[in-house]
């Protein structure tokens, strides 16, 4: 019995040994000339980052799978205290540390932010640093890198005058910016203008908006969000209004994205002629409204709206409205959508909740293609008291409407899918299979598509001349 106990305890003790050896052992520090750690990822970048606002940080993560503790003898932002980088190791923030030990199997994190220089004059420009790694005698390094940008800022701005904005530096608004009464703002080519949370851009009375884009070099309006998260997230900011009284706005060539509502057009400042003029623009992802008229007019050529999560264009209080080659392509997936893409009325509501009339003297769609996952996508809501016109003339429409009212429908293709390229990353191009190829009428004036394509003879519908491949 007693040699039976005394045999147990003897291999306890060993197994008690073994691990005990074993732990010293793993935690030894292995300096072999040969190991080294590995990297989540060997460059940490930025997109675009605005002077002074800082960026968001960022996890760089520094593994070592070897099965032994390894001890990382220095890490080093190169830049130092001059860097417009900086970083936080394992919960420290420095410049550097030395002797920083990884546990066999383990991982640190290091955590890094960028703030770029306002005074740098190279715009765009790129701040370069690294991270300088030295373990058992090896050198790594890790690369960082932000794309900056020269920006002017506006605050709860008001501007008064005739203003220019080009493209040489970034425009963020901050709350709000206001054109005074009596006033323009022209846009040139290739201006980015971004927007911080809630914030918007109004137009006020007798005054004008223009942006004046090209194909190549397109205006943006868009959120100051430039992480990953918010590429596809509706809603970042508030919208652009063109406000009562306001007159002969014009836009070429703009894409408006990511906001709570892309444009709204408010009733006419200048009768003898259309509130807005615009052609070549993209509208999408809007939380709300793509755009939204009231008692307005409106002439707009080769543009396209998609991915709203209510209208794509509302009509309201009647007006008159002339849409040439639109592409409206509506599958929202951030919620339940149950607004149709086109919403037209001749009436609006006073005070007391009554129904107020206006006409609704024109809305027409030539060469148009309006469809979305709903199973209806035009909605007309009419009064008798005023009147009610609208017409769509060879279009390729989503609606169940032609049976009631045959005689506004022009030769067009119904509830076809138009075989867009790819509607949940927005691309409303038509496919070589698309029914809207060769379906449209010429229109006067209107050589080329949104990409300038030419049209030809026999265009196709929407925004969108089909392109054959070679």
């Amino acid at each position: 019995m007693r040699i039976s106990r005394l045999f147990y305890f003897c291999f306890l003790v060993g197994l008690i040994s073994v691990g005990f050896l074993s732990c010293r052992k793993k935690d030894q520090v292995d300096t072999s000339p040969g190991l080294q750690v590995a990297f989540s990822s060997d460059t940490v970048f930025f997109d675009t980052v605005f002077p002074t606002v800082g960026s968001i940080t960022k996890r760089l993560v520094v593994y070592n799978r070897n099965k032994n503790k390894v001890s990382i003898s220095s890490i080093i932002l190169a830049g130092g205290e001059a860097s417009s980088y900086r970083i936080n190791i394992n919960g420290t923030p420095a410049t550097s540390a030395t002797g920083v030990e990884v546990a066999g199997g383990d991982s640190i994190y290091i955590f890094v932010r960028v703030t770029i220089d306002p005074h740098n004059a190279n715009t765009p420009f790129v701040v370069s640093d690294s991270l300088q790694f030295i373990t058992n005698g090896n050198s790594r390094q890790v690369k960082l890198v932000a794309w900056g940008r020269e920006a002017i800022f506006y605050r709860k701005a008001t501007l008064k005058g005739n203003i220019t904005w080009d493209s040489l530096r970034a425009h963020v608004i901050y709350g709000s910016l206001r054109m005074d009464t009596n006033s323009t703002l022209t846009i040139l080519p290739g201006t980015k203008v971004y927007f911080h949370k809630d914030a918007y851009m109004a137009i006020s009375y007798q005054s004008t908006l223009k942006i004046e884009g090209t194909t190549d070099h397109m205006v943006r309006f868009r959120g100051d969000r430039m992480d990953p998260f918010y590429k596809d997230l509706p809603g970042q900011w508030g919208g652009i209004y063109l406000e009562s009284g306001s007159k002969d706005h014009e836009i070429t060539c703009a894409f408006i994205q990511n906001g709570m509502f892309g444009l709204s057009v408010d009733s006419l400042g200048s009768p003898s002629l259309p509130m807005l003029r615009i052609s070549n623009s993209v509208i999408e992802n809007m939380a709300s409204v793509g755009i939204y008229a009231y008692g307005s007019s409106i002439a707009a050529v080769n543009c396209v709206i998609g991915g709203c999560g209510g209208n794509c264009l509302s009509v309201n209080y009647g007006g008159s409205y002339d849409f040439r080659y639109l592409t409206v392509g509506n599958y929202w997936y951030a919620s339940v959508r149950h607004a149709a893409s086109i919403y037209l009325s001749n009436y609006s509501y006073d005070s007391t909740g009554n129904k107020v009339a206006n006409p609704l003297s024109n809305a027409s769609f030539t060469n148009a293609i309006i469809y979305g996952s709903n199973d209806e996508e035009i909605q007309l809501d009419s009064v008798a008291a005023a009147q009610f016109v609208c017409t769509f003339d060879h279009a390729l429409l989503k609606t169940k409407l032609k049976t009631t009212y045959a005689s506004r429908y022009i030769s067009c293709l119904i509830n076809k899918d138009p075989e867009f390229v790819d509607v949940s990353g927005r691309d409303y191009r038509i496919d070589s299979i698309s029914p809207a190829i060769q379906q449209g009428i010429p229109v006067p004036g209107v050589a080329t598509d949104i990409l300038g394509n030419e049209r030809g003879g026999t265009p196709a519908l929407g925004a969108y001349e089909y392109v054959k491949k070679n």
